[in-house]
């Protein structure tokens, strides 16, 4: 499938290591996507963290850092890890925003198990063994989710946790009725899951428009409102979400950017757009 993100290179292609080849071919049970954009000061402790944890893991994995066009030194950071081991894949992308980039990580992933976490880590890796438990007992969609019982959330400033509950209310009214938090950053699906659900959405699929700056989007919600759709088996876990200095969320421009999204998403499905 050519995801239509790598720039091209007219002359001779790069041979790949005998390692990396050797890797691209073997079985991969879990895939771990990572969207970064100017993460040079969080993504070698990420790295770090994320690797060892799963290099402790009995399963074959992959970490893809799916870069959305950094202007740091976040590509260098991922480009080293991905020459330290062949199971760390670096994605370089143009900045189009987080969702574009999340659309290429995961339509890249081979996994069986594909999950897409936050760069901060503000929902701990460790939670990849819940996904992994919960698609292996016959769920589709895994989300983590800090409403509820046995979620927490530390450190959340008040005004991000009242915008996140008036927009949750937005949502549930519009799409996704009795999910209470569709965007925390923490995600998982089975492949098959991931191949329907990514394959059918429309927002950000190809990517957006060049953009300046970061951009978090709805992006969430009308993959929510997809897996629900089609019949898919949707579970929500319970996790501890930390707020880590640095969010790259702005409170004015990207919460209309949200409501817009949700909007969208229930005129791509008026207009038939999401099939039956």
């Amino acid at each position: 499938m050519d995801h239509g993100y790598a720039d091209q290179d007219h002359g001779q292609a790069p041979q790949p290591r005998p390692e990396a080849a050797a890797v691209a071919e073997q079985r991969v049970e879990v895939s771990v996507v990572v969207p970064a954009y100017n993460e040079a000061s969080r993504l070698p402790k990420t790295l770090a963290a994320a690797t060892a944890y799963l290099a402790a893991q009995p399963y074959s994995w992959e970490l893809i850092v799916a870069d959305d066009g950094s202007e740091d030194a976040t590509p260098d950071i991922a480009a080293a890890a991905e020459a330290a081991d062949p199971r760390v894949r670096h994605l370089r992308l143009p900045h189009r925003g987080k969702a574009a980039a999340v659309h290429a990580g995961v339509r890249a992933a081979r996994g069986e198990v594909v999950v897409f976490t936050d760069a901060d880590l503000s929902t701990p890796i460790e939670y990849v063994a819940d996904v992994r438990r919960l698609i292996k007992s016959g769920f589709d969609v895994v989300i983590g989710t800090r409403e509820g019982v046995g979620a927490r959330r530390i450190g959340e400033p008040f005004y991000r946790h009242v915008m996140g509950r008036l927009y949750n209310y937005l949502v549930q009214l519009l799409a996704v009725p009795g999910i209470k938090d569709t965007q925390c950053g923490f995600k998982g699906f089975s492949g098959a899951a991931a191949r329907e659900v990514f394959g059918s959405a429309w927002l950000y699929r190809n990517g957006a428009a060049p953009v300046r700056g970061p951009l978090v989007t709805g992006f969430d919600v009308e993959l929510l409102f997809l897996a629900r759709k089609r019949g898919l088996r949707v579970a929500e876990l319970p996790v501890t979400w930390r707020h880590v200095d640095g969010s790259k969320v702005r409170p004015g421009i990207d919460s209309l950017l949200m409501v817009r999204d949700v909007v969208r998403v229930r005129w791509n499905d008026f207009r038939g757009r999401y099939g039956r």
